[in-house]
């Protein structure tokens, strides 16, 4: 049987109760005072269009009416919640990613409406915590790339990555990635994220650029593979294991992205580090990568009009 013949993604009630599964699962929990198991399920209350209102609980303590999506990425989104969960498991499923024009043909909704839940369902798959990576004993990879092009720069006129956005990701050999835009590859950029983001138990290995070679000394210990001489390993020295989640990251953007505007990078970066430290190698499936997904979306509003929230 196909994950997506589940009944949740074909009927509200039950997609209503998968959610609150996934996210009530020590009791219902009031979003707007914060009560846990001391609210009632509503049922046969009609909302102004004369149709039931789904998945409605009334609190004891406030006496406010709720539903599960309130407090998520959800609350106030006018597609319907079954599809949402389709667009999670798409988004979670696809290695490189779909586009919103594929979510808008799939889903049956306007262009504009697939757009913006797909950046609700990145916004779910944020990293919020953001613990320091590595330790005693693990390897953290450490690189940068280059990507897209500066708003308000020439098309012509300038090589090279002078142009370019700049992405800095640092990953566990073996584990999760973490990436970052940049606005340079100065040490004044890219030395304090790594002093927040490594533990200094950790052994860091990166390529030749010179702006590691000072905090490198400040980890347990630094290799670094020199690229410009044709060198891609040394034993165990390496950068490959960051090259491979940049191929897979370009491979998404140019070929599925396509296009992707400045202010909307970081969005897009916290995708790909979703499914890459929420892999099968790790033990993560697709379904548990969408239910990870889905669990994220508590605690996270993202208003079409209002501040990026990260």
């Amino acid at each position: 049987m196909s994950i997506l013949s589940k009944k949740y993604f074909h009927d509200e009630a039950a997609a209503f109760r998968h959610l609150e599964k996934l996210l009530w699962g020590n009791g219902v929990i009031c979003p707007k005072c914060g009560e846990v198991d001391r609210a009632g399920r509503l049922e046969g209350v009609k909302g102004k269009n004369g149709k039931a209102r789904l998945g409605l609980w009334k609190c004891y303590g406030c006496r406010k009416q709720f539903t599960v999506r309130v407090g998520t990425v959800f609350e106030s989104a006018h597609i319907p919640l079954h599809k949402c969960l389709q667009a999670v498991h798409l988004m979670a499923s696809s290695k490189k990613g779909i586009s919103a024009h594929q979510l808008h043909r799939i889903l049956e909704v306007q262009y504009k409406s697939a757009w913006f839940l797909a950046h609700r369902i990145r916004e779910a798959m944020r990293d919020g915590k953001l613990a320091p990576m590595g330790g005693a004993g693990q390897i953290v990879e450490v690189d940068e790339t280059f990507i897209g092009r500066l708003e308000g720069t020439p098309r012509r006129g300038r090589r090279g990555w002078a142009d370019k956005n700049v992405v800095l990701t640092l990953v566990e050999r073996g584990g999760s990635a973490r990436s970052f835009h940049i606005e340079s590859t100065t040490v004044a950029q890219v030395v304090p994220i790594l002093r927040t983001n490594l533990r200094r138990e950790s052994d860091l290995m990166t390529d030749e650029a010179r702006h590691y070679v000072g905090v490198g000394k400040e980890f347990n210990s630094h290799e670094a593979v020199n690229h410009g001489a044709d060198e891609y390993a040394r034993g165990d020295v390496s950068t490959n294991t960051v090259e491979g989640f940049y191929s897979i990251f370009k491979r998404g953007m140019k070929g599925v992205y396509q296009h992707c505007k400045e202010k909307h990078l970081h969005r897009y970066l916290a995708e790909f580090d979703f499914r890459y430290s929420n892999r099968i190698a790790l033990g993560v499936d697709d379904q548990d990568r969408a239910d990870r997904a889905i669990k994220g979306a508590a605690g996270k509003r993202l208003t079409y009009r209002g501040p990026s929230p990260f």
